[in-house]
């Protein structure tokens, strides 16, 4: 499963990001970002408030079961190894951090799932490649923008970043362009006043627009 799941990552680019909705909603969010292309969703944690933890928990094992591996699910906003346990019994495939944590990323790995922490100065994304991280996610890389990927790219090449944070279908390719194996995105695809009135097909036109831009660069 790790395999597959780092393939995928390489090769569907876009990691769709589920973050403050409640489960019976998320569902549904889920499916609209299916329909439009969408195969990676991400559902974050709430690190504030324990019962919402028990939100996420729910939300990830609805869509892994509702999809039956159709569509790979992950837990974000990980930063402990109790939420690492939490969202593997549920069903997730991977596991994302906005920190590095050797603690985290090392349960991760003996669970068999794929560990994607968040870092962003040089010392941190190395601390988590040597600490056994399949992918380090830059972030928040929106403020540096490219210019800071390549950067870092230069003497750091041989490891696999996402960019999470300001990435969106009209500067995806940028982010491509400059390195990353791929993005995590969330406000700009999972709007939550559009998940508030309902409009889950604008969920569903821009899920589409972003698969395509991407099928695009990739061709």
């Amino acid at each position: 499963m790790r395999e597959q799941i780092i393939k995928q990552v390489e090769e569907q680019k876009v990691i769709a990001i589920i973050r403050g909705v409640e489960p019976e909603k998320s569902l549904k969010v889920a499916k609209a970002l299916y329909e439009g292309g969408i195969r990676m969703i991400e559902v974050t944690f709430d690190q504030k408030d324990e019962k919402k933890q028990e939100g996420t928990v729910e939300s990830i094992r609805r869509i892994a079961e509702y999809f039956q591996g159709n569509v790979s699910v992950g837990a974000g906003t990980v930063t402990s190894v109790k939420l690492v346990e939490m969202a593997a019994e549920a069903g997730a495939q991977y596991i994302i951090s906005p920190d590095t944590s050797e603690a985290v990323i090392k349960r991760t790995k003996e669970l068999g799932l794929v560990s994607m922490p968040g870092a962003l100065t040089p010392t941190e994304i190395m601390n988590a490649h040597r600490w056994g991280a399949d992918f380090v996610k830059l972030f928040p890389i929106g403020t540096l923008g490219t210019a800071y990927i390549k950067a870092v790219k230069a003497p750091l090449n041989h490891i696999k970043l996402l960019a999470v944070g300001g990435v969106n279908e009209n500067n995806i390719t940028e982010f491509l362009e400059a390195g990353c194996y791929g993005a995590g995105i969330g406000g700009n695809l999972v709007n939550k006043i559009w998940i508030e009135n309902e409009e889950f097909e604008k969920i569903t036109e821009t899920a589409r627009k972003l698969t395509e831009i991407v099928k695009g660069w990739k061709n």
